[in-house]
């Protein structure tokens, strides 16, 4: 069973668009001079192929559909050891799936890009947030933040969005989640479960291959949705 989200706070949802995205943690005190956030096209090689290596951390958006959300309990919450080694907070603030998704991705990438800004709002909830704090703690310190709030607002209504941010109180009926690699554990990381889902063994080299087969088996519950995206963060090309 999952928490509920807290009704007393909702923002405007994140697009995922890896201009916006890469604004965003850059604001967040993320480093965008050496790794960014890029659209994956595909789950098949010819995508992946085309994707800088190694891959840093994988976000997927999908459809919360009865396929998606009626199999949840099924998933394999990984063992308390497993968990004292990742990064993970609860969602708890409505349509906050975009940010929750973005901390999971950068707090548990390699560790020299966990090297933030000195000064930054993502070095100060770093610091305040270590592994070890329970989930839900994270998420209450996450809540009585007004400084994130106020950036992932900013982001959501950048001129940098393809799309109107809508009305807030708009259901949204898509999801973030992270696939990250951990002492060579591939782990799911989705604020609305228990904590992390392992996925079985991979690599920094074959994070984003082993992540595409995971979403592949959330695409096969829902074969004729489209509303998927896929964003790797990978290293910068030079222009």
């Amino acid at each position: 069973m999952t928490d509920p989200i807290n009704k007393k706070q909702r923002w405007f949802s994140l697009e995922s668009n890896p201009t916006l995205i890469n604004s965003y943690i850059q604001n967040l005190g993320f480093d965008t001079s050496l790794y960014e956030f890029v659209d994956v096209f595909s789950t098949e090689d010819w995508a992946l192929e085309m994707i800088p290596q190694p891959v840093a951390a994988v976000l997927m958006l999908y459809p919360l559909t009865e396929a998606q959300t009626s199999t949840e309990q099924d998933d394999m919450v990984a063992t308390a050891a497993a968990q004292d080694s990742v990064w993970f907070i609860k969602q708890r603030i409505g349509n906050a799936c975009g940010t929750i998704g973005l901390l999971h991705a950068l707090l548990n990438a390699p560790e020299p890009l966990r090297m933030f800004q000195s000064g930054s709002w993502l070095e100060s909830f770093a610091n305040d947030c270590p592994i070890p704090l329970d989930p839900i703690a994270k998420a209450e310190r996450l809540e009585a933040d007004s400084k994130i709030a106020k950036l992932h607002d900013d982001a959501t209504s950048s001129e940098a969005n393809s799309t109107d941010r809508g009305n807030i109180d708009d259901d949204v009926l898509t999801h973030f989640i992270a696939l990250v690699c951990v002492q060579d554990r591939l782990y799911e990381l989705d604020g609305r479960k228990e904590g992390p889902v392992d996925h079985g063994p991979t690599t920094q080299m074959t994070l984003l291959k082993d992540s595409a087969a995971v979403v592949q088996k959330f695409i096969a519950k829902d074969p004729t949705e489209m509303r998927f995206t896929i964003t790797a963060l990978a290293p910068k090309q030079s222009d």
